[in-house]
């Protein structure tokens, strides 16, 4: 057979999404929707009552609906208002992703620093800062743990989840890796007035061969609660804050302060000792008092102007 002809009676590829159903990657819409529905349930009934015994606060979750596609487009369709972790769990999948709301974050911060829920607004959308995403760690973990009660993957395995990330930093796909059909998974979550979003995104792979059960709620309230705060204040005390300090310096006119120049001198309004207010964030800590060490103008702290808790609640909120 000549070069010619070998090419005429080439067969033609086979259609992804064809081969992908042949073994057993995609599936058709009304068993996506039925499985979609038991993930829905589970995450409704199961997700709260833990959320709740461990915190101390009541949630709402409801299932909204799911979507089916190339799982690449799935994850950037769930938009840049939540924050993602990729996970694995042995025995069911090598690879999923868990979506928080930032907005749910936000909120959930507020009230774990003792917020009243009535105060508590819808907050404006953002990315979130590193201390909140040590936050959303620990709300992605507890939807890895009912995820994996209720694949019930052979062997008892933890989910283990990478660190959480906001969807402006997630990394371009790997071009290597072939794509795959999933289904996303959408949730509403309301804690008090705030209104936000859960989202799984599965491969279709697992997605397909998974039977929903749905496990009992634990009473897990023992010490859990307390180990939230102290881990979320552990971060705010290793975290960098940059400080400012204020001096107050003589009074002038506007007149001569809009004929100031280059090389002008404004003299502080203290004669003898000058009082220094150190503050963070917009919130005044420390009175102090100039000094020099070395070749370095420094401040020395002579009394607190707000509280440990004060300074911990203001720089968390």
């Amino acid at each position: 057979m000549t070069t010619t002809e070998a090419r005429e009676f080439s067969p033609a590829p086979i259609d992804f999404a064809l081969l992908a159903r042949l073994t057993g990657g995609l599936g058709d819409r009304k068993t996506i929707e039925k499985i979609s529905a038991d993930f829905g349930r589970l995450y409704a009934d199961f997700l709260p009552d833990v959320f709740n015994s461990e915190t101390g606060i009541s949630i709402d979750v409801t299932y909204t609906g799911c979507s089916s596609g190339l799982m690449t487009d799935l994850v950037t369709d769930l938009g840049d208002t939540l924050t993602l972790a990729d996970g694995s769990l042995r025995n069911w999948s090598p690879n999923f992703v868990l979506a928080c709301g930032n907005s749910f974050i936000i909120a959930l911060m507020e009230r774990m620093l003792g917020a009243l829920p009535e105060t508590i607004e819808q907050p404006f959308e953002r990315p979130l800062s590193e201390i909140e995403l040590d936050l959303a760690q620990m709300v992605l973990g507890k939807m890895g743990e009912v995820l994996r009660s209720g694949v019930n993957a052979q062997g008892g395995f933890e989910a283990i989840l990478e660190r959480s990330h906001n969807f402006e930093d997630r990394p371009q796909p790997d071009e290597a890796i072939p794509a795959e059909f999933g289904v996303a998974i959408r949730l509403a979550i309301e804690i008090g007035k705030v209104t936000s979003e859960l989202a799984l995104v599965i491969p279709q792979r697992a997605f397909l061969k998974t039977k929903v059960v749905m496990p009992k709620a634990k009473g897990q309230s023992s010490k859990t609660k307390e180990e939230w705060h102290e881990r979320i204040t552990e971060q705010v005390r290793r975290s960098h804050v940059t400080l400012e300090a204020r001096v107050r310096l003589q009074t002038l006119t506007l007149g001569t302060i809009s004929r100031l120049a280059a090389g002008d001198v404004i003299a502080f309004q203290d004669k003898k000792d000058v009082t220094v207010q150190v503050r963070a964030n917009g919130m005044d800590m420390y009175a102090c008092e100039l000094g020099r060490s070395g070749e370095r103008y420094t401040v020395r702290v002579k009394d607190n102007i707000s509280t440990d808790d004060e300074i911990l609640d203001h720089l968390m909120g």
